[in-house]
Protein backbone atom coordinates (compact mmCIF):
# COMPACT_ATOMS: atom_id res chain seq x y z
CA UNK A 1 0.00 0.00 0.00
CA UNK A 2 1.31 3.04 -1.09
CA UNK A 3 0.80 6.76 0.08
CA UNK A 4 0.64 9.12 -2.56
CA UNK A 5 1.57 13.10 -1.52
CA UNK A 6 0.24 14.74 -4.78
CA UNK A 7 -1.38 14.29 -7.66
CA UNK A 8 2.27 14.41 -9.59
CA UNK A 9 2.70 11.50 -6.94
CA UNK A 10 0.16 9.19 -8.42
CA UNK A 11 0.95 10.45 -12.05
CA UNK A 12 4.42 8.70 -11.77
CA UNK A 13 2.82 5.35 -9.92
CA UNK A 14 0.64 5.18 -12.92
CA UNK A 15 3.33 5.21 -15.19
CA UNK A 16 5.18 2.81 -13.18
CA UNK A 17 2.45 0.02 -13.73
CA UNK A 18 2.03 1.18 -17.33
CA UNK A 19 5.93 0.22 -17.70
CA UNK A 20 5.61 -2.80 -15.61
CA UNK A 21 2.20 -3.95 -17.34
CA UNK A 22 5.23 -4.04 -20.86
CA UNK A 23 7.22 -6.31 -18.32
CA UNK A 24 4.24 -8.38 -17.67
CA UNK A 25 3.60 -8.51 -21.66
CA UNK A 26 6.59 -9.97 -22.75
CA UNK A 27 6.97 -12.81 -19.79
CA UNK A 28 4.52 -14.72 -22.01
CA UNK A 29 1.97 -16.75 -21.62
CA UNK A 30 3.65 -19.72 -19.68
CA UNK A 31 5.31 -17.38 -17.22
CA UNK A 32 1.30 -16.17 -16.37
CA UNK A 33 0.06 -19.46 -16.27
CA UNK A 34 3.54 -20.50 -13.53
CA UNK A 35 2.36 -16.80 -11.59
CA UNK A 36 -1.39 -17.38 -11.49
CA UNK A 37 -0.81 -21.15 -9.96
CA UNK A 38 1.89 -20.03 -7.44
CA UNK A 39 -0.80 -17.29 -6.80
CA UNK A 40 -3.67 -19.47 -6.06
CA UNK A 41 -1.15 -21.47 -3.63
CA UNK A 42 -0.27 -18.42 -2.03
CA UNK A 43 -3.92 -17.22 -1.64
CA UNK A 44 -4.54 -20.69 0.12
CA UNK A 45 -1.65 -20.62 2.05
CA UNK A 46 -2.62 -17.64 3.83
CA UNK A 47 -6.25 -18.17 4.39
CA UNK A 48 -6.39 -17.32 7.85
CA UNK A 49 -3.74 -14.38 7.74
CA UNK A 50 -6.87 -12.94 5.34
CA UNK A 51 -9.88 -14.48 7.68
CA UNK A 52 -8.29 -12.47 10.41
CA UNK A 53 -7.43 -9.09 9.06
CA UNK A 54 -11.12 -9.56 7.79
CA UNK A 55 -12.18 -9.88 11.44
CA UNK A 56 -10.93 -6.95 12.17
CA UNK A 57 -12.55 -5.02 8.88
CA UNK A 58 -15.87 -6.14 10.43
CA UNK A 59 -15.56 -5.46 14.13
CA UNK A 60 -14.24 -1.70 13.05
CA UNK A 61 -17.17 -1.57 10.10
CA UNK A 62 -19.47 -1.89 12.90
CA UNK A 63 -18.28 0.67 14.39
CA UNK A 64 -18.33 2.58 11.20
CA UNK A 65 -22.21 2.15 10.45
CA UNK A 66 -21.16 0.17 7.29
CA UNK A 67 -24.48 -1.01 5.46
CA UNK A 68 -26.05 -4.71 5.67
CA UNK A 69 -25.81 -5.01 2.24
CA UNK A 70 -21.91 -4.15 2.21
CA UNK A 71 -21.11 -6.32 5.71
CA UNK A 72 -22.73 -8.92 3.94
CA UNK A 73 -20.39 -8.32 0.47
CA UNK A 74 -17.08 -7.87 2.93
CA UNK A 75 -17.94 -10.78 5.15
CA UNK A 76 -14.56 -13.32 3.79
CA UNK A 77 -15.56 -17.28 4.71
CA UNK A 78 -13.20 -20.36 4.12
CA UNK A 79 -15.25 -21.05 0.96
CA UNK A 80 -15.56 -17.26 -0.74
CA UNK A 81 -11.49 -17.66 -0.90
CA UNK A 82 -11.46 -21.65 -1.93
CA UNK A 83 -13.54 -20.27 -5.11
CA UNK A 84 -10.69 -17.23 -5.75
CA UNK A 85 -8.11 -19.53 -5.69
CA UNK A 86 -10.00 -22.17 -7.56
CA UNK A 87 -10.55 -19.49 -10.42
CA UNK A 88 -6.85 -18.57 -10.82
CA UNK A 89 -6.09 -22.28 -11.16
CA UNK A 90 -8.27 -22.56 -13.94
CA UNK A 91 -7.20 -19.11 -15.39
CA UNK A 92 -3.75 -20.76 -15.28
CA UNK A 93 -4.92 -23.78 -17.36
CA UNK A 94 -6.03 -21.51 -20.10
CA UNK A 95 -2.42 -20.36 -21.89
CA UNK A 96 -2.42 -17.65 -23.94
CA UNK A 97 -6.11 -15.60 -24.23
CA UNK A 98 -4.63 -14.59 -28.11
CA UNK A 99 -6.85 -17.83 -28.93
CA UNK A 100 -10.33 -16.46 -27.61
CA UNK A 101 -10.19 -14.11 -30.90
CA UNK A 102 -8.67 -15.91 -33.89
CA UNK A 103 -7.19 -12.92 -36.08
CA UNK A 104 -8.94 -12.86 -39.52
CA UNK A 105 -6.66 -12.87 -42.63
CA UNK A 106 -7.93 -10.64 -45.94
CA UNK A 107 -6.08 -9.24 -48.57
CA UNK A 108 -7.06 -5.46 -49.16
CA UNK A 109 -5.23 -5.19 -52.30
CA UNK A 110 -2.60 -6.43 -54.79
CA UNK A 111 0.15 -5.35 -52.76
CA UNK A 112 -1.21 -5.28 -49.55
CA UNK A 113 -2.68 -7.84 -47.06
CA UNK A 114 -4.13 -7.25 -43.40
CA UNK A 115 -4.69 -9.31 -40.03
CA UNK A 116 -5.45 -8.45 -36.25
CA UNK A 117 -3.98 -9.56 -33.21
CA UNK A 118 -5.53 -9.75 -29.96
CA UNK A 119 -3.36 -7.68 -27.23
CA UNK A 120 -3.79 -6.17 -23.86
CA UNK A 121 -5.67 -2.96 -22.99
CA UNK A 122 -2.55 -1.93 -20.97
CA UNK A 123 -3.53 -0.25 -17.52
CA UNK A 124 -6.53 -1.06 -15.88
CA UNK A 125 -8.12 0.12 -12.68
CA UNK A 126 -10.92 -1.30 -10.38
CA UNK A 127 -12.45 0.72 -7.81
CA UNK A 128 -14.49 -1.58 -5.83
CA UNK A 129 -16.25 -1.34 -2.10
CA UNK A 130 -16.32 -4.75 0.00
CA UNK A 131 -15.69 -7.75 -1.83
CA UNK A 132 -12.16 -7.76 -0.81
CA UNK A 133 -11.24 -11.17 -2.55
CA UNK A 134 -12.29 -10.02 -6.57
CA UNK A 135 -8.93 -8.09 -6.16
CA UNK A 136 -7.45 -11.68 -6.71
CA UNK A 137 -9.92 -12.80 -9.10
CA UNK A 138 -9.61 -8.94 -11.17
CA UNK A 139 -5.43 -9.64 -10.62
CA UNK A 140 -5.82 -13.16 -12.20
CA UNK A 141 -7.66 -12.11 -15.21
CA UNK A 142 -5.20 -9.06 -15.78
CA UNK A 143 -2.15 -11.29 -15.53
CA UNK A 144 -3.73 -13.62 -17.93
CA UNK A 145 -4.07 -11.09 -20.14
CA UNK A 146 -1.02 -9.28 -19.37
CA UNK A 147 -2.14 -5.49 -18.71
CA UNK A 148 -1.28 -3.49 -15.16
CA UNK A 149 -3.86 -3.56 -12.56
CA UNK A 150 -4.39 -0.76 -9.97
CA UNK A 151 -6.98 -1.18 -7.06
CA UNK A 152 -8.42 1.51 -5.34
CA UNK A 153 -11.03 -0.36 -2.46
CA UNK A 154 -13.28 1.15 0.21
CA UNK A 155 -12.09 1.99 3.59
CA UNK A 156 -14.41 -0.67 5.35
CA UNK A 157 -11.78 -3.41 3.88
CA UNK A 158 -8.85 -1.88 4.61
CA UNK A 159 -6.89 -4.06 6.35
CA UNK A 160 -8.26 -7.36 4.42
CA UNK A 161 -7.40 -5.58 1.11
CA UNK A 162 -3.56 -4.94 2.54
CA UNK A 163 -3.18 -8.55 3.48
CA UNK A 164 -4.18 -9.75 -0.03
CA UNK A 165 -2.07 -7.00 -1.56
CA UNK A 166 1.25 -8.61 0.86
CA UNK A 167 0.04 -12.19 -0.85
CA UNK A 168 -0.18 -10.41 -4.26
CA UNK A 169 3.29 -8.62 -3.99
CA UNK A 170 5.06 -11.71 -2.63
CA UNK A 171 4.23 -13.87 -5.92
CA UNK A 172 5.02 -11.48 -8.24
CA UNK A 173 8.50 -11.34 -6.59
CA UNK A 174 8.56 -14.69 -6.79
CA UNK A 175 8.80 -15.14 -10.40
CA UNK A 176 11.35 -11.56 -10.58
CA UNK A 177 8.06 -9.70 -12.34
CA UNK A 178 7.87 -6.20 -10.56
CA UNK A 179 5.57 -5.40 -7.78
CA UNK A 180 4.13 -2.23 -9.71
CA UNK A 181 1.96 -4.46 -12.02
CA UNK A 182 -0.33 -4.68 -9.44
CA UNK A 183 -0.56 -1.30 -7.39
CA UNK A 184 -3.27 -0.29 -4.63
CA UNK A 185 -4.39 3.37 -3.72
CA UNK A 186 -3.78 3.94 0.03
CA UNK A 187 -7.78 4.18 1.64
CA UNK A 188 -6.68 7.08 4.00
CA UNK A 189 -6.36 9.29 0.57
CA UNK A 190 -9.99 8.53 -0.18
CA UNK A 191 -12.07 10.40 -2.69
CA UNK A 192 -9.27 13.00 -3.76
CA UNK A 193 -7.03 10.31 -4.92
CA UNK A 194 -10.06 8.18 -6.65
CA UNK A 195 -10.96 11.12 -9.15
CA UNK A 196 -7.34 11.62 -9.97
CA UNK A 197 -6.92 8.21 -10.66
CA UNK A 198 -10.17 8.50 -12.57
CA UNK A 199 -8.52 11.77 -15.00
CA UNK A 200 -5.35 9.87 -15.84
CA UNK A 201 -5.30 9.75 -19.50
CA UNK A 202 -2.71 6.47 -18.77
CA UNK A 203 -5.45 3.99 -17.34
CA UNK A 204 -6.87 2.69 -20.55
CA UNK A 205 -10.08 1.40 -18.66
CA UNK A 206 -11.63 1.85 -15.29
CA UNK A 207 -13.86 -0.74 -13.88
CA UNK A 208 -16.32 0.19 -10.81
CA UNK A 209 -17.65 -2.98 -8.91
CA UNK A 210 -19.87 -2.00 -5.90
CA UNK A 211 -23.52 -0.37 -5.54
CA UNK A 212 -25.30 1.45 -8.07
CA UNK A 213 -24.31 5.17 -6.13
CA UNK A 214 -20.25 4.07 -6.26
CA UNK A 215 -20.76 2.75 -10.37
CA UNK A 216 -22.62 6.02 -11.17
CA UNK A 217 -20.16 8.17 -9.19
CA UNK A 218 -17.06 7.07 -11.39
CA UNK A 219 -19.03 7.26 -14.34
CA UNK A 220 -19.43 10.93 -13.51
CA UNK A 221 -15.95 12.09 -12.52
CA UNK A 222 -14.07 9.61 -15.43
CA UNK A 223 -12.24 11.31 -17.91
CA UNK A 224 -10.95 7.87 -19.25
CA UNK A 225 -13.11 5.04 -20.78
CA UNK A 226 -15.36 3.08 -18.09
CA UNK A 227 -16.97 -0.35 -18.23
CA UNK A 228 -19.71 -0.06 -15.90
CA UNK A 229 -20.89 -3.07 -13.48
CA UNK A 230 -24.27 -3.62 -12.65
CA UNK A 231 -26.26 -5.54 -10.44
CA UNK A 232 -30.06 -6.75 -9.85
CA UNK A 233 -33.24 -5.07 -10.92
CA UNK A 234 -33.30 -7.98 -13.20
CA UNK A 235 -37.47 -8.70 -14.90
CA UNK A 236 -39.20 -11.71 -15.46
CA UNK A 237 -42.16 -12.05 -17.52
CA UNK A 238 -44.80 -14.52 -16.96
CA UNK A 239 -46.46 -15.17 -19.95
CA UNK A 240 -49.92 -16.70 -20.28
CA UNK A 241 -48.19 -20.00 -20.79
CA UNK A 242 -45.60 -20.40 -18.31
CA UNK A 243 -45.49 -22.82 -15.62
CA UNK A 244 -45.87 -21.54 -12.53
CA UNK A 245 -43.01 -24.18 -11.09
CA UNK A 246 -40.70 -22.60 -13.84
CA UNK A 247 -41.00 -19.24 -12.17
CA UNK A 248 -40.85 -20.32 -9.16
CA UNK A 249 -37.22 -21.79 -9.83
CA UNK A 250 -36.21 -18.88 -12.00
CA UNK A 251 -37.02 -16.31 -9.14
CA UNK A 252 -35.58 -18.13 -6.03
CA UNK A 253 -32.25 -19.76 -7.98
CA UNK A 254 -31.53 -16.18 -9.51
CA UNK A 255 -31.45 -14.97 -5.85
CA UNK A 256 -28.81 -17.91 -5.26
CA UNK A 257 -25.76 -16.22 -5.96
CA UNK A 258 -23.87 -15.23 -3.13
CA UNK A 259 -22.41 -12.93 -2.00
CA UNK A 260 -23.87 -10.51 -4.54
CA UNK A 261 -26.91 -11.88 -6.69
CA UNK A 262 -26.00 -9.71 -9.43
CA UNK A 263 -28.81 -11.41 -11.90
CA UNK A 264 -31.76 -11.49 -9.51
CA UNK A 265 -35.00 -11.50 -10.75
CA UNK A 266 -36.35 -8.17 -8.69
CA UNK A 267 -38.94 -7.62 -10.31
CA UNK A 268 -41.84 -10.35 -12.26
CA UNK A 269 -44.67 -8.89 -14.94
CA UNK A 270 -47.40 -10.78 -15.19
CA UNK A 271 -49.74 -11.56 -17.81
CA UNK A 272 -53.69 -11.23 -17.62
CA UNK A 273 -53.82 -14.92 -18.43
CA UNK A 274 -51.73 -15.98 -15.48
CA UNK A 275 -54.64 -17.25 -12.37
CA UNK A 276 -54.59 -15.23 -8.81
CA UNK A 277 -54.50 -18.91 -7.76
CA UNK A 278 -51.19 -19.52 -9.33
CA UNK A 279 -49.61 -16.23 -8.39
CA UNK A 280 -51.12 -16.48 -4.95
CA UNK A 281 -48.81 -20.01 -4.44
CA UNK A 282 -45.27 -18.14 -6.15
CA UNK A 283 -46.32 -15.19 -3.66
CA UNK A 284 -46.90 -18.33 -0.66
CA UNK A 285 -43.22 -19.79 -1.78
CA UNK A 286 -41.38 -16.42 -1.61
CA UNK A 287 -43.32 -15.40 1.85
CA UNK A 288 -41.71 -19.27 3.08
CA UNK A 289 -38.12 -18.46 1.82
CA UNK A 290 -38.35 -14.56 3.60
CA UNK A 291 -39.20 -12.70 0.66
CA UNK A 292 -40.59 -9.54 0.84
CA UNK A 293 -43.52 -9.48 -1.81
CA UNK A 294 -44.64 -5.81 -3.18
CA UNK A 295 -47.59 -5.59 -5.92
CA UNK A 296 -48.53 -2.67 -8.45
CA UNK A 297 -52.32 -1.37 -8.02
CA UNK A 298 -53.46 -4.43 -10.15
CA UNK A 299 -51.41 -7.10 -7.70
CA UNK A 300 -53.03 -5.11 -4.84
CA UNK A 301 -56.35 -5.49 -5.98
CA UNK A 302 -55.76 -9.08 -6.22
CA UNK A 303 -54.00 -9.73 -3.68
CA UNK A 304 -54.65 -7.10 -0.32
CA UNK A 305 -52.13 -8.99 1.73
CA UNK A 306 -48.88 -7.89 -0.87
CA UNK A 307 -47.17 -4.45 -0.02
CA UNK A 308 -47.53 -1.31 -2.55
CA UNK A 309 -44.57 -1.25 -4.76
CA UNK A 310 -43.91 2.71 -5.36
CA UNK A 311 -43.16 4.31 -8.74
CA UNK A 312 -39.01 4.29 -7.77
CA UNK A 313 -39.56 1.08 -7.49
CA UNK A 314 -39.82 -0.14 -10.79
CA UNK A 315 -36.54 1.03 -12.46
CA UNK A 316 -33.89 0.72 -9.42
CA UNK A 317 -32.58 -2.39 -7.60
CA UNK A 318 -33.03 -3.80 -4.27
CA UNK A 319 -30.45 -5.43 -4.38
CA UNK A 320 -31.88 -7.72 -1.22
CA UNK A 321 -34.99 -10.42 -1.10
CA UNK A 322 -37.10 -8.02 -2.39
CA UNK A 323 -40.07 -8.97 -5.44
CA UNK A 324 -42.54 -6.81 -7.14
CA UNK A 325 -45.18 -8.05 -8.92
CA UNK A 326 -46.93 -6.63 -11.68
CA UNK A 327 -49.81 -6.98 -14.17
CA UNK A 328 -48.74 -6.50 -17.93
CA UNK A 329 -51.21 -7.09 -21.26
CA UNK A 330 -48.84 -8.84 -23.25
CA UNK A 331 -45.34 -9.46 -24.59
CA UNK A 332 -45.16 -6.09 -26.17
CA UNK A 333 -45.73 -3.95 -23.13
CA UNK A 334 -43.81 -6.23 -20.96
CA UNK A 335 -40.94 -5.80 -23.27
CA UNK A 336 -41.33 -1.62 -23.37
CA UNK A 337 -41.00 -1.79 -19.82
CA UNK A 338 -38.53 -3.60 -19.25
CA UNK A 339 -36.38 -1.57 -22.04
CA UNK A 340 -37.10 1.45 -20.07
CA UNK A 341 -36.54 0.21 -15.84
CA UNK A 342 -34.58 -2.88 -15.96
CA UNK A 343 -30.86 -2.20 -15.47
CA UNK A 344 -30.45 -4.62 -19.01
CA UNK A 345 -28.31 -6.86 -18.17
CA UNK A 346 -30.40 -9.90 -17.38
CA UNK A 347 -33.73 -10.21 -18.28
CA UNK A 348 -36.18 -13.18 -18.29
CA UNK A 349 -38.84 -14.86 -19.99
CA UNK A 350 -41.01 -17.85 -18.94
CA UNK A 351 -43.22 -19.59 -21.95
CA UNK A 352 -44.15 -22.59 -23.43
CA UNK A 353 -44.28 -20.23 -26.96
CA UNK A 354 -41.77 -20.28 -29.14
CA UNK A 355 -43.47 -17.89 -31.26
CA UNK A 356 -43.46 -15.44 -27.64
CA UNK A 357 -39.85 -16.39 -27.14
CA UNK A 358 -39.38 -14.62 -30.99
CA UNK A 359 -40.69 -11.67 -30.61
CA UNK A 360 -39.54 -11.39 -26.88
CA UNK A 361 -35.99 -11.66 -27.69
CA UNK A 362 -36.39 -9.09 -30.97
CA UNK A 363 -37.69 -6.44 -28.98
CA UNK A 364 -35.80 -6.54 -25.50
CA UNK A 365 -32.71 -4.61 -25.47
CA UNK A 366 -30.73 -6.76 -22.82
CA UNK A 367 -27.77 -7.93 -22.83
CA UNK A 368 -27.89 -11.53 -22.46
CA UNK A 369 -31.82 -13.05 -22.21
CA UNK A 370 -33.01 -16.30 -20.53
CA UNK A 371 -36.00 -18.12 -21.62
CA UNK A 372 -37.17 -20.62 -19.41
CA UNK A 373 -33.53 -21.36 -17.79
CA UNK A 374 -32.54 -19.57 -14.31
CA UNK A 375 -30.19 -15.95 -14.84
CA UNK A 376 -28.24 -17.11 -11.55
CA UNK A 377 -25.03 -15.28 -11.79
CA UNK A 378 -21.97 -18.03 -11.76
CA UNK A 379 -18.50 -16.30 -10.88
CA UNK A 380 -16.53 -19.60 -12.03
CA UNK A 381 -18.12 -21.03 -14.86
CA UNK A 382 -18.26 -23.96 -16.09
CA UNK A 383 -16.11 -22.92 -18.81
CA UNK A 384 -12.97 -21.41 -17.46
CA UNK A 385 -12.76 -18.72 -21.03
CA UNK A 386 -16.37 -17.49 -19.52
CA UNK A 387 -15.06 -16.72 -15.61
CA UNK A 388 -16.07 -13.25 -15.10
CA UNK A 389 -15.89 -10.61 -12.48
CA UNK A 390 -19.48 -9.46 -13.01
CA UNK A 391 -21.99 -8.28 -15.20
CA UNK A 392 -22.30 -5.06 -17.51
CA UNK A 393 -25.62 -3.47 -19.46
CA UNK A 394 -23.08 -1.69 -21.66
CA UNK A 395 -24.13 -2.32 -25.48
CA UNK A 396 -21.22 -3.14 -28.00
CA UNK A 397 -17.86 -5.06 -27.45
CA UNK A 398 -17.97 -5.61 -23.78
CA UNK A 399 -21.61 -6.19 -23.25
CA UNK A 400 -22.53 -9.32 -20.95
CA UNK A 401 -19.87 -10.86 -18.94
CA UNK A 402 -17.20 -8.55 -17.62
CA UNK A 403 -14.45 -11.45 -18.47
CA UNK A 404 -10.74 -11.55 -20.44
CA UNK A 405 -12.62 -10.75 -23.55
CA UNK A 406 -13.19 -7.11 -21.77
CA UNK A 407 -9.49 -6.45 -20.66
CA UNK A 408 -8.17 -7.24 -24.16
CA UNK A 409 -8.20 -5.19 -28.09
CA UNK A 410 -7.51 -5.89 -31.44
CA UNK A 411 -4.18 -4.28 -33.25
CA UNK A 412 -4.33 -4.06 -37.34
CA UNK A 413 -1.85 -5.22 -39.28
CA UNK A 414 -1.11 -4.13 -42.65
CA UNK A 415 1.68 -5.57 -44.28
CA UNK A 416 2.91 -4.81 -48.45
CA UNK A 417 3.77 -7.78 -50.60
CA UNK A 418 6.85 -8.24 -52.72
Amino acid sequence: MVTLASQADLSAAVSEVAQASYQLRLAGAELHSQLLDRLASSLDDAQDEILEANTLDLEASLDMAVPELVLDWLKLNPERLHIASKILRRLATLGDPRWLSPPPISRLTKTVTGYSQVVPLGVVAFVYEAFPELATIMAGLCIRTGNGLILKGGNEASQTNQIILQVLHRTLDHVDLPAACIFSLSEDQGDATRSWLLQNQEIDLVIPYGRPSLVNQVIRQAAVPVLPTVMGNCYLYWSASGSLETATHMVLDSHRGEPDAVNAIEKVLIHPGCSSSTITQLCSTLWDQGFEVLGDEAMMAEMPDLKPAQPEDWGQPFLAKTVALGRIENVDAAANWINRHSSGHANSLVTESYQEAHQFTRLINSTVVYINTSPRFVRNSPQASAIALGMTAQQGRFQGLVGLNALLSSQHILQGLD
